[in-house]
């Protein structure tokens, strides 16, 4: 536990933490960021993002909660018929010294099938996971812009991005360093390049049909370049 201070001020002597707290806004080292940030056990989630502290006000359950929960099902069923790849939910990611975000869910190989991501010694994912996603507000949020250039540069393969008031789900795919948009194929539903398989009915998981959207995902895990893969990732290992 940190030791306590104190510091004499008018009403008297008022313990004050060895470690100042992190406040948004702060622009800090990814170092003193991780310092300050073990030091508040009590804080749930801040980012290091392009040298500067963010910490995300109380989530809402129909802006955010319900959503992420959605996603994180969709994936960890994804994950149950795909032995080599791992879910990780709200997990610190070093990307580079001046970007430490939080992601709300990661999808990635796992480390020993070939993965780029790498865990740490600390238990922190280390470099860019393969896929990454955030539930954001709207077009204008800080996942569909600062965020989505870190991601980029820091060669994440594909980022989703659920824009819940806009009722929208984007998808981008890294090619020749830029992201483009993944779209839909003719039925309505977008397959991802890096996790085969990965097929997502975004209309049905919008309107909360979460059992067309396993369907579809079922659909995916029962193709034959899925198969495929899982084999790929057990001669890894």
């Amino acid at each position: 536990m940190t030791p306590a201070i104190t510091e004499p001020l008018a009403s008297g002597l008022v313990p004050v933490s060895a470690v100042p707290p992190l406040e948004p806004g702060d622009r800090l080292t990814r170092e003193e960021f991780e310092r300050r940030y073990e030091a508040m056990p009590e804080s749930k989630k801040a980012e290091l993002i392009e040298g500067v502290v963010y910490m995300p006000s109380p989530v809402r359950v129909r802006r955010h909660g319900r959503p992420h929960a959605r996603i994180i099902g969709w994936l960890i069923y994804y994950e149950a018929q795909t032995p080599g790849v791992e879910v990780a939910d709200n997990a610190t990611a070093r990307l580079d010294l001046d970007n430490e975000p939080q992601p709300d869910a990661m999808l990635y190989i796992a480390p020993e099938r070939g993965g780029q991501a790498r865990i740490g010694a600390e238990d922190y994912i280390e470099s860019a996971p393969e896929l990454v996603v955030e539930v954001a507000s709207s077009s204008a949020s800080f996942d569909r812009n600062t965020k989505l250039h870190v991601y980029r540069r820091n060669g994440v393969l594909e980022y989703i991005v659920w824009r819940v008031m806009d009722s929208q789900i984007d998808w981008f795919v890294l090619r020749g360093g830029e992201y483009a948009r993944l779209e839909a194929d003719a039925g309505g539903v977008v397959r991802s390049e890096r996790f085969p398989g990965l097929w997502l009915n975004a209309r049905a998981l919008l309107q909360g049909d979460l059992a067309a959207t396993l369907r579809t995902l079922d659909e995916g895990c029962a193709s034959a370049e899925h198969a495929a893969f899982v084999a790929q990732l057990g001669g890894a290992a």
